[in-house]
């Protein structure tokens, strides 16, 4: 297992920032401190130019990202438009839709229900929900059909962290039934239906898998937003305000843009035919439900989703991976004990299918082979993204974390974020 290391102090050598932003060029900041094992502010220059030329290409309208060393930003740029139409530039304040980068956080509030002696991760799920108590899988058959039969186990508070509970974003055998009911892909802020109304219809269809078989990707942890929910006897967006968000200083992190930021949420655009546009409005994508351009802004707010719903910054998501990198704690306040930190970030699929070289723990993905796995990176490294293309990750050996953050739906074949982390690892030194 990896070690969290200390918070060193270390005199930084300052680079003076680049352009500010204007024309589409990027806003640089980039700081190096002087001992050996450091990121090279001259290496990582070229994650500026390259995310430039993606601007330039029009495969990206703009992108921001953030890199910290030892709980120090040594890179932080804010490259091409939040609005590309109007002319408007991409500012590290930019707050982006992070989708399931919200996934992070609701495992992160169910640690603390455990810390709090509120749950077990073996607990069965139909414990604090009663509809979940006993569930169905479908089960294909060869005329294309499939039939339905009750599950061999409930599933587990652990099943839900893990992905492994069968529960799919409405895809598998039973799509139809799933998509008659109204569930078909993540997204929540235009829904009136509070989202523990939702995940109480929902455990009465079919799962895609039988629970601790398969990793299946899904609403999990919007069912564990409705635990955390029924726990504390608050709202999922008061639980992470109140635990989370506020004393981390995330200041620009919530469920729905406050009227007065609404000018600095990005714009969604969309890859097709080798360029992007301006995506769409609600009812135009009708499979994966499209979230509109103003819905986190002019949506019905009821709706807190603990898989996909939240707004950030970089440098707000920043923070909160900082303290997961710190072993739970930041500025001299504890959010979770060193032990959960380990055991989220352990690799809990055993005999589970995954990606060569990768496993998952709980809320993240973790890397348990570099040679496996085939790209730069640590063993220990644990990481996700979200639905609009954004990613993140931390590297706790070279004790370092990314946030890239951009608004790309689909994003279709692009390479951004492969060569990203070459170009982030080719500058260590």
């Amino acid at each position: 297992m990896f070690k969290l290391a200390s918070l060193i102090a270390l005199p930084l050598l300052t680079v003076p920032a680049l352009a500010r932003g204007v024309d589409g060029q990027a806003s640089t900041q980039i700081s190096q401190s002087r001992d050996a094992g450091r990121l090279s502010a001259e290496r990582l220059a070229s994650v500026n130019q390259l995310l430039q030329s993606y601007v330039d290409q029009g495969r990206i309208a703009g992108a921001v990202v953030q890199i910290q060393q030892d709980g120090r930003t040594v890179f932080s740029t804010a490259i091409g438009w939040r609005d590309k139409e109007a002319r408007a530039p991409m500012r590290q304040e930019t707050i982006f839709r992070i989708a399931s980068q919200t996934k992070a956080l609701t495992s992160v509030a169910v640690m603390m229900l455990l810390e709090d002696g509120k749950l077990l991760l073996n607990d069965p799920v139909g414990k604090h929900l009663p509809e979940w108590s006993s569930t169905k899988v479908a089960v294909p058959t060869s005329n294309g059909r499939y039939d339905v039969v009750p599950a061999k186990r409930p599933i587990t508070i652990r099943d839900l962290l893990t992905h492994t509970a069968g529960v799919s974003y409405g895809s598998g055998p039973a799509e139809k039934a799933w998509r008659d009911a109204g569930f078909l892909g993540w997204y929540w802020a235009d829904r009136k239906e509070p989202v523990a109304s939702a995940v109480a219809r929902m455990a009465a269809l079919p799962m895609a898998a039988q629970p601790g078989e398969q990793f299946v990707y899904g609403y999990g942890t919007d069912i564990l937003g409705v635990v955390v929910e029924k726990l504390s006897g608050m709202t999922l967006n008061a639980f992470l305000s109140e635990r989370l968000i506020r004393p981390l200083g995330m200041k620009d992190t919530s469920f729905y843009a406050p009227r007065e930021k609404a000018k600095r949420l990005a714009v969604v655009y969309s890859v097709g035919a080798g360029s992007i546009s301006r995506a769409g409005d609600p009812g135009e994508w009708k499979d994966g439900g499209f979230p509109g351009q103003g819905q986190y802004v002019d949506g019905p707010r009821t709706a807190f989703s603990g898989g996909a719903g939240l707004l950030s910054t970089a440098a707000d998501y920043s923070r909160f991976l900082e303290m997961l990198r710190r072993g739970g704690e930041l500025d001299g306040r504890r959010y979770l004990s060193r032990k959960s930190v380990e055991l989220m970030t352990s690799d809990h699929l055993v005999e589970v299918p995954y990606s060569p070289g990768k496993g998952f723990g709980l809320g993240f993905s973790i890397r348990t082979d570099v040679g496996r796995a085939g790209e730069l990176g640590s063993v220990g490294e644990f990481g996700w993204g979200g639905a609009y293309h954004s990613t993140y990750w931390v590297d706790p050996r070279e004790r370092i974390t990314v946030v890239y953050m951009t608004q790309l739906l689909p994003a279709e074949s692009i390479d951004d974020h492969g060569k990203l982390r070459a170009l982030i690892y080719q500058a260590l030194q």
